[in-house]
């Protein structure tokens, strides 16, 4: 290479005389010596200068000087290589040879280096140089693959034996930098490929993919190879990520398929390829020859073509009289976009693209089918372990590129495990001598098909899609197509244990559903990414569908995981909540992906498939149809499922009804340049466009606003009007306002004013006005009931008065007064003014139906009397007139929101196959605060009630079954009523109220005062009951004691039946809710009791509750007496009658089936 003298100037003078004097004195050719190499005196000495001339001065001053220097001076081809061909491999070991030729070789591996530079650190002087230096690398590739005396590789395998025959363990970090160099320098001979954009004027077949690949069998680099990789983690160990380089630069490009064809195979594919390419020629030719000019049209012709508006275009030549639709052709080809071509940024090296198809000779391809048959029985699972542990580790050597290069191999790998089973069942029909595939498992790649690969894979598609790095998530889809595949053949294999692995992997894989939205992400993310990308992505999406389909008709009942975020408590402070946001941001950023709520649903097939029926997804199809002649039948068909599926199957062929659309599947068809008609497929895709044409027809008849939306892509509401023939109504469901409470601290008559002032606050003086509307009318018919009731007691005149009122108030209640708004705002505020409900609560209102209904009714409960609704009407007008002192506080001040239970949300698809059980609704309950500390005898109460069951059903007469079931249910309704109350400090627990003295002193001064109270009222309760005497107790025992008796002994035989006839746990969890209290107070503890779970206070709701309606006052009566029995409050007799109070038993856990999902899996 003669050095251009334009160029010299660019380089330092010095610079270029220092290098060449170096060169010069590490030797030459002598012709004394027949031309052979003589080294000079100093040659180890020049080697080592020429080695530090290129680390101090092109690489720390960021310039390729002095590689251009070399290059010029002809280093590699006239010395190094002649310096290694003169070690001669009979040649005993010479230690000063062996010092030079490894010199040479750290001289090799930086001028054999490629180079890569960004963007942002090109140089003028990298300007000038590289192109250079890439014609440079090119010559030193054909210098070493084909020297003419020596084989260089082998010469260069001979320098790193020595270390590589030393144990791991007994390495020192020389030794490790010698293989790691040699591995280096056989990466660098296999990466180095001629420049694109550069002109040559030799040939290129001697240092192509064939000639490397046949060079590297012949030098036994391949053996090499297969040694160091089936050796990896036992005898080598950093020298892997170099070993994945050498392989991915060795096999990217290469088709599998057809590196697994026999000569015979392969010959015949070709020609089927050549005649393929001759029938496109002569079908090109044919639709020439139409329009192609002849002797007596020779003459130029230009025409006028009259457009709308009175425009004019021109068009030249005579191929354009033919017709109009030529002549629109023509146009549309002559059009040229005006936008700017700009350069990608990030632009990948060409050495790390592995979409560029790479063709090799025959020979070549038998030869690397070898080695990749060696390999893959000894050195796959080793190497690829070993790098995936590496991956995760995140060594240092590890590099983002090496990580796109794992996964492109392993699916490259995969795909040829799959054509070489293939490749032995049709030698096994031809009666060829081979082992059949189908007796051998899949464990030769067994090493990437565990939950450890799969959670690496995910995590980089995801993070590749995340930076939008295209090239590493082409070849992560890629690899996971493979995976898909090679699942399928594993599930289609005759081999049991390779079934059941594959059904385990099938589950595992579609048991995610961020698996299934990183998909839809991936189609959404399509935009100009090229060919390849195009092509992988449909062709993922295709498998990924086809296999999802067959698994869930396989498996009904399969259940798919899907995650979603915790909510987040809003901050109380919001200044310190940005402070502590500052300070703790990158530890919320650890915590943020721990902060998933994980929901089993049952998995619906056409709801995905839905998903995949967008427009996004739908262009993404259309782009790569574009490429139709250029695509193969497995594309073709690939294509042809799709817009079936989205056509037909799916009802949506409203999104191909846009002109490109329809004009590219005209043209498909019709031509010009149009789908081969000897196409296998040809026949489907005519059929297709067929139909798709009839149903844009009528559609067009229904829906005549297609003719202009055919113009555009179809957005939802687009889609819904076009389909039904109206907007689609979207009725969004109202929601109830927070519910509000006065902060404790205040009475009764303070915090009705607390509300009233609020309402007044913000004018809202007609709601108030209308409470005491409604209040008044209420106690006045409240009243008149009273009034009534006494009345026609005093008309009885009976002795026994005491009795007949106690009967009067247990059974002739007052009914409850429904509320009716005045008027629509004030029906609008009774749902959405948590402050009007807040009054309306607080003077004992009542709300029936659920939360985020608007209609539900409000009503005044019965046993509120005339006397306290006067008393809360007193109470709102006083706070009208003057508003309760507040210490300075305004009564928004006092008022905050109230701390609700969470709702649980529900996931399932499919509403229909939701249990609607008891047991649904059980499973959010809180247990009822843990075990009791004495031991339960349910046991020995359970089998004396059975015993009495017995006796009693001998003597007694039948209990009518419905009235039994009835009782039941309303047992269980209370006993799901009282659990839904409890708050357990197992689950419930505000850390807040631990800190806060203040707010613990208010809380037990207010539960003693209740429970002061609560205690007075059961004595008083106590002592009503005692007064009338035993004469009237025992007359009441004697006139219904039988029948009472019965009722008692045929209600516990039938809750007992139907303990036995179910599972006996659910019913005498269901008991009375005094029974369960009794219990509970037995172990409470006195002094931390609340007046919810004290045993007075529940006496006295039970002991009001009796009066409230009669059929539940029948069966209460019974437990009410057993609790003052409990209590020494009556006489301690009749002690067989009543029913023993029994331990509540926790109903069993419910589990919703779904898959059973090892640990390592999480």
């Amino acid at each position: 290479m003669n050095p251009d003298n334009d160029d010299r100037d660019v380089i330092d003078p010095e610079v270029r005389a220092y290098v060449y004097s170096l060169v010069s004195a590490l030797g030459g050719s002598a012709g004394d010596e027949g031309g052979r190499y003589i080294l000079g005196d100093d040659a180890l000495a020049c080697l080592k200068d020429l080695k530090r001339w290129l680390k101090l001065y092109d690489e720390r001053t960021n310039r390729l000087d002095v590689a251009r220097c070399l290059a010029e001076a002809n280093l590699v081809n006239g010395d190094l290589l002649e310096i290694l061909a003169a070690w001669r491999e009979d040649e005993p070991l010479n230690k000063l040879k062996s010092k030079i030729a490894l010199a040479c070789l750290e001289l090799l591996v930086p001028l054999t280096w490629p180079i890569e530079k960004e963007d942002g650190d090109v140089t003028v002087n990298h300007h000038r140089h590289m192109p250079y230096l890439q014609l440079a690398h090119v010559s030193y590739k054909r210098g070493i693959l084909h020297h003419d005396s020596t084989k260089i590789l082998r010469t260069a395998v001979r320098i790193g034996l020595p270390s590589m025959a030393l144990p791991l363990k007994e390495r020192s970090s020389r030794d490790e930098g010698i293989i790691k160099l040699i591995l280096y320098f056989f990466r660098n001979v296999a990466l180095i490929s001629p420049p694109r954009n550069l002109p040559t004027e030799e040939t290129q077949n001697d240092i192509a993919r064939s000639a490397t690949i046949d060079s590297f069998e012949e030098q036994d680099i391949l053996h090499l190879i297969l040694t160091v990789s089936s050796s990896m983690g036992d005898d080598f160990d950093t020298e892997d990520v170099v070993v994945l380089e050498l392989l991915f630069h060795l096999l990217k490009g290469i088709d599998v398929p057809q590196l697994f064809l026999d000569n015979s195979e392969l010959s015949a594919k070709k020609e089927d390829e050549l005649q393929d390419m001759l029938n496109k020629e002569a079908g090109m030719r044919r639709s020439y020859a139409r329009v192609a000019p002849s002797r007596h049209n020779r003459f130029g012709t230009m025409i006028w073509l009259k457009r709308d508006d009175e425009k004019v275009s021109t068009l030249s030549g005579q191929d354009v009289l033919r017709d109009g639709q030529q002549s629109l052709a023509k146009m549309d080809r002559s059009k040229r976009s005006n936008k700017s071509k700009r350069g990608k940024k990030g632009q990948e090296p060409v050495h790390n693209d592995f979409s560029m198809p790479e063709n090799i000779s025959s020979a070549s391809n038998r030869r690397l089918r070898a080695f990749v048959e060696e390999f893959l029985d000894a050195s796959f699972n080793p190497l690829f372990i070993h790098i995936r542990k590496a991956i995760e580790r995140e060594e240092d050597r590890v590099l983002d590129i090496h990580i796109r290069q794992y996964f492109y191999l392993v699916g490259w790998f995969l795909e040829a495990q799959r054509e070489r089973r293939e490749r032995y069942r049709r030698l096994m029909k031809q009666g060829g001598d081979v082992k059949s595939p189908d007796t051998e498992s899949f464990a030769l790649v067994a090493g990437v098909l565990n939950q450890e690969t799969f959670i690496s894979l995910n995590r980089s598609m995801q993070q590749a899609l995340d930076n939008k790095s295209w090239h590493d998530l082409n070849a992560g889809m890629k690899c996971f197509t493979q995976i898909l595949l090679t699942v399928h053949e594993m599930s289609e294999s005759p081999l049991e244990e390779d079934q059941e692995i594959a059904e385990n992997i099938q589950n595992r894989i579609f048991y995610e559903e961020t698996t299934h939205d990183r998909l839809f992400a991936i189609v959404r993310a399509y935009k100009d990414q090229g060919y390849s990308f195009l092509d992988t992505t449909t062709e993922l999406t295709h498998v990924f569908l086809r296999m999802l389909e067959r698994y869930s008709k396989q498996n009904v009942d399969m259940q798919v995981r899907s995650r979603r975020r915790a909510r987040k408590k809003k901050a109380a402070n919001p200044v310190a909540g940005a402070e502590d946001q500052q300070e703790d941001g990158s530890e919320a950023e650890e915590v943020a992906q721990a902060q998933m709520v994980s929901k089993e649903r049952k998995f619906d097939f056409n709801r995905f498939a839905s998903k995949l029926v967008t427009q996004k997804c739908v262009d993404l199809y259309v782009a790569l149809t574009q490429y139709y002649n250029d695509l193969d039948t497995e594309q073709l068909k690939r294509l042809h499922r799709f817009f079936y599926r989205a056509a037909f199957k799916m009802e949506m062929s409203v999104l191909l009804f846009r002109v490109d659309i329809i004009a590219l599947f005209n043209k498909m068809i019709m031509g010009p340049d149009g789908l081969d008609q000897s196409s296998p497929v040809f026949k489907d895709w005519n059929e297709l466009v067929r139909q798709i044409f009839k149903k844009l027809i009528r559609k067009m008849q229904e829906r005549p606003e297609l003719v202009i939306e055919i113009l555009f892509s179809k957005i939802p509401s687009t889609l819904y009007y076009l389909e039904y023939g109206h907007e689609k109504q979207t009725v969004s469901k109202p929601r109830a306002p927070a519910e509000l409470e006065v902060k404790p601290g205040w009475d009764f008559p303070q915090q009705i004013g607390i509300a009233v002032t609020a309402l007044l606050d913000q004018d809202k003086r007609n709601l108030v006005q209308w409470i005491k509307n409604i209040l008044s009318e209420a106690a006045t018919e409240r009243q008149s009931w009273s009034d009534a009731a006494q009345a026609s007691a005093g008309l009885d005149g009976s002795d026994n008065a005491a009795e007949h009122e106690s009967n009067t108030r247990e059974t002739d209640n007052a009914p409850s007064i429904v509320i009716k708004p005045d008027n629509e705002l004030t029906r609008v505020a009774m749902f959405r003014d948590n402050r009007l409900r807040l009054l309306m609560k607080l003077v004992g209102f009542e709300r029936l139906g659920l939360d985020d209904e608007p209609d539900a009714t409000w009503v005044i409960p019965s046993i509120l009397s005339a006397q306290t609704l006067s008393q809360n009407l007193e109470y709102i007008s006083a706070a009208e007139v003057e508003p309760p002192q507040l210490d300075g506080k305004s009564a928004e001040d006092c008022i905050r929101r109230k701390s609700a239970a969470r709702r649980r949300a529900d996931y399932d698809d499919d509403d229909d196959d939701a249990e609607g059980d008891v047991g649904a609704d059980e499973d959010f309950l809180f247990p009822a605060g843990g075990p009791t500390i004495r031991k339960s005898d349910s046991l020995q109460k359970l089998k004396t009630r059975r015993r009495r069951k017995n006796k009693d059903n001998d003597e007694g007469d039948e209990v009518d079954e419905e009235a039994a079931k009835a009782r039941r249910e309303a047992r269980r309704i209370a006993d799901l009523e009282k659990r839904r109350k409890i708050k357990s400090e197992l689950f419930v627990h505000d850390s807040d109220d631990e800190d806060d003295e203040d707010r613990d002193r208010e809380f037990f001064a207010l539960e003693e005062k209740r429970r002061q109270e609560h205690a007075r009222k059961v004595h008083d309760t106590l002592m009503s009951i005692e007064q009338p005497g035993s004469n009237s107790r025992k007359k009441r025992k004697s006139e219904g004691g039988n029948i009472s008796g019965k009722k008692r002994t045929k209600r516990t035989a039938t809750v007992l039946e139907n303990d036995e006839e179910e599972t006996g746990v659910e019913s005498i969890s269901s008991r009375s809710s005094i029974d369960r209290d009794d219990i509970m107070s037995d172990s409470a503890d006195p002094a931390t009791d609340t007046p919810f779970s004290s045993p007075h206070a529940r006496l006295a709701d039970n002991f009001q509750k009796r009066h409230r309606s009669e059929s539940i006052a029948t069966v209460d009566l019974d437990t009410s007496e057993a609790v003052v029995e409990n209590f020494g409050a009556a006489e301690q007799e009749d002690d067989e009658d009543i029913d023993e109070p029994l331990v509540p038993v926790a109903a069993r856990r419910r589990m919703r089936a779904g898959f059973i999902v090892e640990s390592d899996s999480e």
